[in-house]
């Protein structure tokens, strides 16, 4: 507990000075002023992370958290659990969607066991393994409170390595067959809303499948009784190790003040607990996609952000990341590159904010 206490103590705002002075340059650029949009607020919100004007990524990085869920056991998926290993040690042989698209986008990944329910021989493979799997949440909590501390942890030491490393760009991905059952439970309490607003089909179920997993997850959050107060409460009853060592990614992140994007439904869930430790959090928070999940648009609407892309995706992995990568350092290279009214000999007078 001292790890995850010591970085929550360490999360600041925004510089917001340079924020504002980064406001002045975007405005004073050759263009209609606000006329480029999203790309203006993102070049804006990294300017006060890093609290330099004019910024470069130089390594970019996603972090897959892989592990195993008990609730598999109830049929709330449509894979076998052995999928979860398999395309685990699929992202060291460079053939998964995210290495391809990490590829275009010229990111590293870095793959981690959690909780994988089975062993690997695969040197590309961080090994931080806290049990095979949690347990089925239909039957008692998905891990003790200890094992959630751990798993955060593991997410703050991760972050943290990557920061000595020199990353200065995440991304969140995951791997774990019955991870939307978890991250919908764990929605579901958090937000106050329904399991059976937020449960989606996952990798692909029949309706009659889906009503099923609607009710297991009902069943789960009913017979815990999380205390949406108490993140690690909710995270030990319904929750999964990936979700629980990615909530600690985001929170190494904003503690090392380096930009993190969410993927899709699971890593935006765990983004919003890193969020209910600390509301800091979501000053260093990049939403890339808005997935197809039906919980997507509600974890979107607790952390007041809105995704850019909407492209039906909802593969995970961290697929969505080097897409937004893409956006992140377009927006970068307009702050740095792109000319001002005075360099264009255009009068800034007639403009009128389109804001």
């Amino acid at each position: 507990m001292a790890v995850l206490n010591q970085t929550l103590s360490r999360i600041q705002p925004l510089y917001q000075e340079v924020v504002e002075k980064a406001w002045e340059r975007i405005d004073n650029l050759t263009k209609p002023i606000g006329s480029l949009g999203k790309l203006e607020e993102i070049a804006a919100q990294v300017t006060g992370i890093t609290g330099k004007i004019y910024n470069r990524v130089e390594k970019k990085n996603i972090v897959i958290m892989c592990a195993d869920n008990g609730v598999a056991e109830e049929s709330v998926s449509a894979c076998p659990q052995s999928v979860t290993a398999a395309v685990t040690n699929n992202f060291t042989r460079g053939i998964t969607g995210v290495n391809a698209l990490a590829a275009f986008a010229k990111a590293d990944i870095t793959i981690v066991d959690v909780g994988v329910k089975a062993d690997f021989r695969n040197a590309q493979i961080i090994n931080r393994k806290i049990a095979y799997g949690t347990k089925n949440m239909l039957k008692e909590p998905a891990m003790t409170r200890q094992e959630a501390i751990r798993a955060i942890e593991t997410g703050i030491e991760i972050a943290d390595n990557l920061a000595k490393d020199g990353v200065d760009l995440l991304g969140t991905g995951e791997m774990g067959v019955g991870n939307t059952a978890t991250s919908a439970a764990i929605l579901s309490v958090l937000a106050g809303i329904a399991p059976d607003v937020v449960v989606g089909k996952g990798s692909g179920l029949t309706e009659t499948q889906h009503e099923h997993k609607k009710r297991i997850v009902r069943q789960a959050v009913a017979l815990h009784h999380p205390d949406r107060k108490d993140v690690i409460d909710v995270l030990s009853k319904v929750g999964g190790f990936d979700i629980a060592a990615l909530c600690g990614c985001f929170l190494g992140a904003a503690r090392h003040r380096i930009p993190i994007v969410m993927d899709g439904l699971i890593s935006s869930v765990a983004a919003l607990c890193a969020y209910r430790f600390n509301s800091l959090v979501r000053d260093y928070l990049f939403p890339s996609h808005l997935s197809a999940e039906p919980g997507a648009t509600y974890v979107m609407e607790e952390l007041r952000l809105e995704p850019p892309l909407h492209m039906n995706m909802r593969l995970g992995e961290g697929s969505g990341c080097p897409l937004a990568f893409n956006m992140i350092e377009a927006a970068l290279y307009m702050m740095n590159h792109m000319g001002t009214f005075e360099d264009a000999a255009i009068d800034i007078g007639p403009y009128v904010d389109i804001r």
